[in-house]
């Protein structure tokens, strides 16, 4: 698997050894083990429901990837998972895919987010892919701070609680 070396994540220091790499089927251990540096509010935010830890339904999905309409990049410091992006396209739309982001509690505001969906929209761009589509509960600040440092114009329509984005992919037209 090719691994990324990040630069310029937010905070240097600690990050310094960050990598990104495409999720591999034998990461499955790791996406659970990421469950324990991850705060109830933070499953939260991500999966929109209570949940003790990272779903086993979602690990199985991410084991399942195909690699063309869903996929997803993993972040990784010092063997451990510290986030992961992931796209899945939309099958009535195909330009358009949905994008969703999971960093551990101690690795937020450092830019790792930031990162990894930096790279993932560059693969989905390479699959023909023009837009994300991102589903974010307005008060989750962090995700709205990540998400604005990709695009800072961007502005969501409200629909059923949650703050709905259309994202052109970074160098493609809105």
């Amino acid at each position: 698997m090719t691994q990324l070396a990040v630069r310029n994540v937010a905070h240097p220091g600690p990050l310094d050894g960050l990598r990104i790499r495409p999720y591999g089927t034998a990461d499955g251990a790791l996406l659970r083990a990421m469950s324990a540096r991850l705060s109830a509010a933070g499953l939260y935010k991500r999966f929109f429901t209570g949940t003790p830890r990272i779903p086993d339904h979602y690990v199985t999905i991410m084991n399942g990837l195909d690699h063309w309409d869903r996929d997803a990049l993993v972040a990784l410091l010092d063997g451990e998972m510290v986030g992961i992006a992931e796209y899945a396209r939309d099958t009535d739309r195909p330009g358009l895919a949905d994008v969703s982001v999971l960093v551990g509690d101690p690795w937020r505001r450092r830019g790792v987010a930031t990162a990894l969906v930096r790279f993932l929209a560059q693969l989905a761009g390479r699959r023909g892919v023009r837009a994300f589509g991102a589903d974010v509960l307005p008060d989750n600040r962090e995700a709205l701070l990540a998400l604005h440092s990709v695009w800072p114009d961007a502005r969501p329509a409200y629909r059923d609680g949650l703050a709905r984005f259309e994202l052109p992919l970074p160098g493609r037209p809105g």
